[in-house]
């Protein structure tokens, strides 16, 4: 019995040695990337043009929620505490920003809130509208502050930041000439928000909101402000009422058949197939916008 036992703990004993040793080829290893967070898909592919080829970026409101309402997993938190740049908008819109970046505990962490030195335009909320990003303009600016906070978390890096941001600084400009020819064939430049997400781009583009449904995200209007709302559009001659994927369009839907105005989808946020890159997304948008007013 005793020479049983005997055998089985070596055999144990070699079992576990050989899985430890497995289990430690499976590790994934250090690539020597720097690790970024970013807070909205935006910024994160802002962030991957800019360290392409030095950093590591993961996103942590995912495709389809809203980052006015999502709520960080602790699993985001851990991540937080091994980054070395938090990429934020600022502007309120990350309002866990503060608590998680305490809970973080990393003394190394850079934050950039890449609103800062931009015109704010005012929110209906009486906040400033955090919205930025939807202008290209404002993007070209947000992407030299990620490039900036790179250098400095990753000094010997700056070559490499400097060229990759000069590059897509190109692409951005070449967008926002895209944006500019299209919208000045469109018939009709007065839309409906369902939320106020694109002051920035209507002020760049020269577009009107005549109304807005939703002015504080999760708060739905009453039926006698929906009334007032539909004779409100019907007077100013609204092209179309813009309403997102990250939210319920049950509202919009019904002011839309009431108005007889067509309802569009905009997506300000992407990260989802066909819309993963910036350039990708606000093309996407001004195709929808194109299919409604021009």
């Amino acid at each position: 019995m005793r020479k049983f036992v005997a055998i089985f703990l070596i055999l144990a004993m070699v079992t576990t040695g050989f899985l430890s040793g497995c289990s430690k080829k499976a590790e994934p290893q250090d690539s020597g990337e720097m690790l970024v967070m970013a807070s909205i898909p935006p910024l994160g592919d802002f962030a991957r043009e800019v360290g392409r080829g030095r950093v590591r970026v993961k996103v942590l409101v995912p495709p389809g929620a809203s980052p006015h309402t999502y709520e960080l997993k602790p699993s985001q938190l851990k991540d937080l505490r091994h980054a070395r740049v938090l990429v934020l908008v600022g502007l309120g819109l990350e309002f866990w920003a503060d608590k998680a970046i305490s809970a973080a505990n990393n003394p190394n962490l850079i934050v950039v809130k890449t609103s800062e030195g931009l015109q704010i335009l005012q929110g209906d909320n009486g906040r400033g509208n955090p919205h930025v990003w939807l202008d290209p303009i404002n993007a070209i600016h947000m992407v030299e502050l990620i490039r900036d906070a790179f250098i400095k978390a990753d000094p010997e890096g700056k070559e490499v930041y400097q060229e990759n941001t000069e590059r897509y600084i190109e692409q951005l400009k070449d967008l926002d000439q895209e944006i500019r020819v299209t919208v000045s064939h469109f018939s009709s430049r007065k839309y409906v928000a369902f939320h106020p997400a694109w002051a920035y781009f209507a002020k760049r583009y020269g577009l009107q909101r005549v109304a807005v449904i939703e002015p504080i995200p999760g708060k739905e209007p009453s039926p006698s402000e929906i009334l007032k709302m539909v004779k409100e559009i019907k007077a100013a001659g609204a092209g179309a009422i813009f309403a997102e994927p990250q939210t319920s369009s049950k509202v919009a839907q019904v002011i839309s058949v009431e108005t007889g105005i067509k309802l569009v989808v905009l997506d300000p946020l992407g990260g989802v197939p066909g819309r993963e890159t910036y350039i990708d997304l606000m093309r996407y948008n001004l195709s929808q916008m194109e299919k409604a007013l021009k």
